[in-house]
């Protein structure tokens, strides 16, 4: 579903760039879990459900730490069993390729492995 943005990198931005017009949250869109939702053409949300706060809390250091590989962070809620995920990017006020690469990459972390 997401391989290829999941493989991708995030890039600085600085600003000075558009968002994402309806037309390439679309196509983008289609490259990520359908969990994930598109809110008002500004940003992406998934509410993940967990055991236990322990569980949430565990979840969003793991997200965390993909954050700071990529250098692009996203909103973390955590509450009991529950963690809501909000991308977008603040410097351009909107959704940016580099949000559905971290969601892309969050929706890889939480595939179970085959072994």
């Amino acid at each position: 579903m997401s391989e290829d943005l999941a493989g991708m990198d995030c890039v600085p931005c600085r600003g000075g760039v558009p968002p994402l017009g309806a037309e390439g949250i679309e196509e983008l869109r289609r490259q990520i879990s359908p969990e994930w939702l598109v809110i008002e053409g500004h940003h992406l949300e998934r509410e993940i459900r967990l055991k236990n706060f322990r569980q949430a809390m565990a979840l969003a250091n793991q997200i965390a730490e993909i954050a700071e590989q990529q250098g692009h962070h996203p909103d973390l809620l955590v509450a009991w069993g529950r963690l809501k995920v909000t991308v977008f990017t603040h410097a351009i006020g909107g959704l940016h390729q580099n949000d559905f690469i971290m969601a892309a990459r969050i929706d890889a972390m939480l595939r179970p492995s085959v072994p």
